[in-house]
């Protein structure tokens, strides 16, 4: 009786900790195709995800779950060859006026020209932080995974697991952070020619539709938000992407992509007054 009992303690407190964090690799198990008219597709038993853009409709899809911290990995290959007026976004996002919001954004090119990859963090619907940068490498032409690391402390991009950008929680300073309001994560693939390559002075050429993007390696390893509770909020996880920052090597990393690769930074911008904490 007492060793039937022990089995069952374990299992529960097994069962607890499971409760804490979600991890999908199957977008069957993970994903809604919310719209789009049948040009957002499920593919080899749930582990391909393309969305495609035509000049009717783009397409996009959500998470299943709502997230209240977590860490967020997408192996995405993005649109081939000229894809000018394009974006395809991948983001997480809680609803209302004063949303929260953690955004990576392709601004599409034509061919042989680099993507823009736009960065942004809104908390309690304050955007205006955003961070631009080309890649070091082609994102036409392969997978790479696009992390999204969220704790209590800060949000960490990171590209193939180099870190590209970092916003800390500087509360203390007066500066909303994102960390009461549940997210859900979104894609979708449109058209947004008048803005998205040049700032609108190169067009999309329609003759190249339909144009895709395809998804692999959806990983959710997050506190799951449901009815006003986290499964995290009796005890912290166990994974360490709660207690994550960056390091000695990868503030490194970090300085050689700001060094190197990094194009716009709103902290930098002399036509609008920088926020606080550019200040910090």
């Amino acid at each position: 009786m007492i060793k039937m009992k022990m089995v069952s303690l374990i299992i529960l407190v097994i069962s607890f900790f499971s409760l804490s964090v979600n991890t999908y690799a199957n977008f069957n198990n993970g994903v809604d195709i919310t719209w789009g008219g049948g040009r957002g597709k499920i593919e080899e038993g749930g582990e391909l995800l393309t969305l495609s853009l035509d000049k009717t409709s783009g397409s996009g899809f959500q998470s299943k779950n709502e997230y209240l911290f977590g860490r967020i990995d997408m192996k995405i290959k993005l649109v081939p060859g000229n894809s000018a007026g394009t974006v395809t976004a991948y983001y997480l996002s809680s609803l209302g006026a004063t949303h929260d919001e953690i955004d990576f954004e392709f601004l599409g090119n034509v061919s042989g020209e680099p993507y823009t990859l736009h960065t942004n963090v809104f908390s309690q619907g304050k955007g205006n932080r955003e961070q631009q940068f080309y890649l070091w490498f082609d994102p036409r032409l392969d997978f790479h995974t696009y992390t999204v690391v969220w704790n209590p402390q800060e949000i960490l991009f990171y590209v193939d697991g180099t870190p590209i950008r970092q916003f800390k929680n500087n509360e203390a300073h007066g500066i909303p952070y994102p960390k009461a309001q549940p997210m859900k994560l979104y894609s979708s693939l449109w058209a947004a020619e008048d803005w998205a390559t040049r700032g609108g002075l190169v067009k999309t050429d329609w003759s190249k539709a339909p144009f895709v993007a395809a998804y692999r390696g959806f990983s959710a390893d997050a506190c799951i938000a449901s009815a006003g509770h986290s499964t995290c909020s009796s005890s912290p996880p166990k994974s360490s992407w709660w207690t994550q920052s960056l390091d000695a090597a990868g503030a490194q990393k970090l300085k050689w992509v700001h060094d190197n690769y990094m194009i716009y930074d709103y902290c930098k911008d002399n036509r609008r007054a920088p926020p606080p904490e550019c200040f910090l």
